[in-house]
Order: C-alpha cells, then structure tokens, then sequence
C-alpha cells in the first residue's frame, strides 16, 4: 500500500527559503515530481490497483507542494491529474462563443441540478433552479408510490428497487429495440455494484447448473474491477489480449477458439464501447461475435454476455442505436445481462444510478440473489432521486448532446495537447483517436518510457496499462475531472 505522507522529504539547500521566486517553485516542484515517481514507481501493482495509486500519488504531491508554499497557479500548471474517470461539472469552465449560449458549457453543472443556488461557477453565477426542481420532484414521485402502495421508507422485500421507475428504465431498453419488462429490470448503486451483484448471482446459478466452478472471459485492455469482483466468487478467470491492428477488440476467430480450449467459460465480460481504448464494436462486428456463438447455445452450452453498457450514449447516437439493435435477435438477447449507469453518459458520477436489464425473463428471478444477499433493500432518498432525474432527463434530451459535445471538445483539446508535446519530446509511439466516444484518451509510449516517466517529464499524470490488464507502454488519460486547455 503506497501510503508515504509521512515520509520526509529531502528539500536541496537551495529551495528551503520559504520565499521563493516562481523559476524557483518551478524547480522545487520539478524536484518533488522525481522524488514522488522514485518512491511510487515500485508500488504501483500494491493497494487497491494502479488507477487509484497513479490518483493518491497526484494528491499526495499537490499537498507536498502547498506545504512547501508552491503558487496554485504553478501546482495547477506543473501537476495535471488525468487518472480517475469522473466527471466533475463543477469544475468544467469551458465557454465557446457567447455566455450561457448552446456551447457555454459552464451551465450544465446547474441545469444538471448539480450547482446550488447562487454558485459561482468560473464568471458564471447559478440560479440553482434544478437543483430545488429536483426535490420538489422527489416528493411529487414520493406521492405517486405511495398512492401504488410502495413506501420507499420501509424495507423492498425483493431488494430490487420500485417497480415505476424499473417500468421506466425497461421502457429505455424498449426504445433501443429490446423487449423487456420491468420484471427484466433491477436496480443497483452504479455501474460497478450492478456487475458485483450479477456476478454474485450469477456465481450460484451456474455452479447448481453446471456442477462447476464456472469460468469467465475477460478481454483485455478493459475495466478490471469486475476481474477483482469475479475473483471473489470464485470464478475461473480467463484473460485475453486483444490486439492494436484490432482497435483491441475481440475478433470471430479468436473467441472461437477460445471457447474451444477452455470448455469451462459460461460468461463473458463484453464492455461494448471501450474503457481505456475508447474503441466501439460496430453492429457488424457484434453480429459476426454472435454468430461464433450461436452454434455453442444451439448445441446446449449456455454462454452469457455480461454487456457493459456504461458509455453508450457517449458516442454518435444512431451508431449507438445499431449497436444496440444487434442485440436484437433472440436466441442473442436470451444470452445477454446488459448493465446500464448515468455516471458517465449523464456526468452523474456522484449519484451512482445504476441498473440491470436481463435479457432471458426465465433467468431474472434467479438473480434476484444477487439483491436480497447484498443490499437487502435499496435506499428510499436514493430511489427517489433517481426518478427525479430520470424525469429530468427525459423533459431535456437536448443536455444529452451538449454533455457529447462537451467530451467531444475535450477530446479534441487532448489530443491536440498530447501531439504538440509529442512533436516536442517524442514520447509516444501512437494517441488513438477511438470512435469518438467516452471521457478517456488511449495512447501508446515509446520505448523506455511509462506512465511514470511521463509524469515526471510533462506534469500530466495518466493509468499505465497494467490498470487494465494490459501492458504499461500504453497509458489511459481521463478528460473528465479537469478541463483541457486550448491548444493554439
């Protein structure tokens, strides 16, 4: 565990006047930044995983220059935190063209209902109406369960979450061309705890079916907290490296044969739209993925699709409407557990709205375990929230745009930021320009250097590829949390 705040520090000579010039900060903080990276660099696999240990040495830093008197101005310029993917509305001080214009992005933190009446906001003062519409609108869906007889104030027997608002979530997938029901639709605090909580359940129901430890394929570069989630309960974990002349996506071929070599693997974790690559499945590519596993369900073995959904919403909505439509087909919806957030295609990080949509209506009660075991009853505020923003969203689709604006902007600033440093240090090999989708940049370095070289080097702290089962010469660089400048 990378805990080392209380390490002392060894200031040169020069630097330990308190008064010091901003060359002189400069310096100090330059130094600081190569102390840090030698102490951090042999934990980086310890602890809770490298996203959060890249994210405490980036604050740990920050805190040792304030205590050494660093201007905010110079912290702010030489330390740039790109490692954890949330969204911060707060901080967002992007305006392009007039004040409170179509691309005046500092709004959205209070047409979200994120920013408080009053709030200062980067030159922009929030009238906080839809942070108070919000709980106004609370009480009004309080009123409407109750008047259906739930009471958000006492235990959910089920575990699941009101049968309204999943009503309303179902009608969602409805819209992407999935036919589901509310009875196909459970609740859960994010994304993350809806695959724990699948993964839970679905753990016991293979083992009764199969009278085995069952096995899980996860293609990698990915999100690795469902690995750590399934190694818990005792999966078989198959890992597999995708490829870059792939755009890191599994292809017909490959998983053919992995299904072949390893008899054991009933689930799939299948992230649909890419976290780190920022590389989506086409609907033609999806297609020709079930396709490889039609033969295997018609020959009796049952293999599920774990299908992250987390970023869909992120990308060009008619390329997220084909993707979704692959999923279509029965016998492929049969197989698929779709697990749906508002954190990122919402920016609603913070309010961990999450949901489970199963695809077989057979299979829903059986991991209703998943719930009951876990969370017993989900909080009553919580679901209430949820409906108030639901609502919302549905009565403004236009915020949905302008948030993909938004990234699109940053993204664009990324990379165009990443390439100007390139052009003068020569640190990557390649800055992937994805599809267009999700808070993140994926780039390759060049040889000799890592995440923390890069670090040291430019300021700019990102996730070495071992975050996500991969190889540390790539690095994930997040546009959530803090702005990206304008590049000339």
């Amino acid at each position: 565990m990378a805990i080392s705040r209380k390490v002392p520090l060894e200031i040169p000579a020069p630097f330990q006047n308190i008064s010091l010039s901003q060359d002189r900060q400069r310096a100090l903080l330059k130094t600081l930044r190569q102390q840090i990276v030698e102490r951090y660099r042999p934990v980086i696999m310890q602890g809770s995983g490298p996203t959060r240990v890249m994210a405490r040495m980036v604050g740990e830093l920050e805190q040792q220059c304030r205590d050494n008197h660093i201007d905010e101005e110079i912290i702010q310029a030489e330390i740039v935190n790109r490692t954890i993917g949330d969204v911060n509305l707060r901080r967002v001080n992007e305006c392009e063209g007039v004040a409170c214009g179509p691309a005046d992005y500092r709004t959205l933190a209070d047409e979200l209902g994120v920013a408080l009446p009053g709030e200062q906001l980067h030159g922009y003062t929030a009238s906080g109406a839809t942070y108070l519409w919000l709980r106004e609108e609370m009480m009004h869906c309080e009123r409407t369960l109750l008047q259906q007889g739930f009471d958000v104030r006492v235990y959910d027997i089920p575990g699941i979450g009101n049968s309204l608002l999943r009503e309303w979530l179902a009608g969602d997938m409805q819209n992407w061309g999935l036919p589901v029901v509310k009875e196909q639709v459970y609740l859960a605090l994010g994304a993350m705890d809806s695959t724990d909580k699948v993964l839970r359940a679905m753990s016991q129901f293979l083992r009764e079916r199969d009278r085995a430890t069952p096995g899980i394929l996860f293609p990698e570069p990915g999100f690795t907290v469902p690995e750590w989630q399934a190694r818990s309960y005792g999966y078989t974990l198959h890992r597999f490296r995708t490829e870059a002349e792939h755009s890191f996506k599994l292809t017909p071929a490959e998983l053919d044969a992995l299904l072949k070599q390893c008899p054991d693997i009933s689930l799939i974790y299948f992230t649909v739209t890419n976290n780190p690559t920022t590389f989506a499945y086409t609907a033609d590519e999806l297609h020709a993925l079930f396709a490889v596993l039609r033969p295997y369900w018609e020959a009796g073995r049952d293999i599920y699709m774990l299908a992250d959904l987390a970023y869909i919403g992120t990308s060009e909505p008619e390329a997220d409407l084909q993707r979704m439509k692959a999923f279509t087909t029965p016998d492929v919806l049969r197989h698929s557990i779709f697990v749906s957030s508002f954190s990122k295609s919402y920016t609603l990080t913070g309010e961990r709205f999450g949901y489970v949509t199963i695809g077989d209506a057979k299979l829903a009660p059986a991991l209703g375990v998943g719930w009951t075991n876990s969370t017993a009853s989900l909080p009553g505020e919580w679901q209430l929230r949820y409906m108030a923003y639901y609502h919302l969203i549905q009565s403004r689709p236009h915020l949905i745009e302008k948030l993909r604006a938004l990234y699109r902007l940053r993204r664009k600033r990324l990379t165009t930021q990443l390439s100007l440093i390139n052009a003068q240090q020569g640190l990557f090999e390649q800055i992937y320009l994805g599809d267009d989708a999700t808070v993140y940049v994926w780039t390759r370095l060049r040889q000799d250097e890592d995440a923390f070289s890069l670090f040291e080097k430019t300021g700019i702290a990102g996730v070495p590829g071992s975050g996500f089962g991969y190889s540390d010469d790539y690095v994930r660089f997040s546009i959530g949390v803090i702005p990206v400048p304008q590049v000339e």
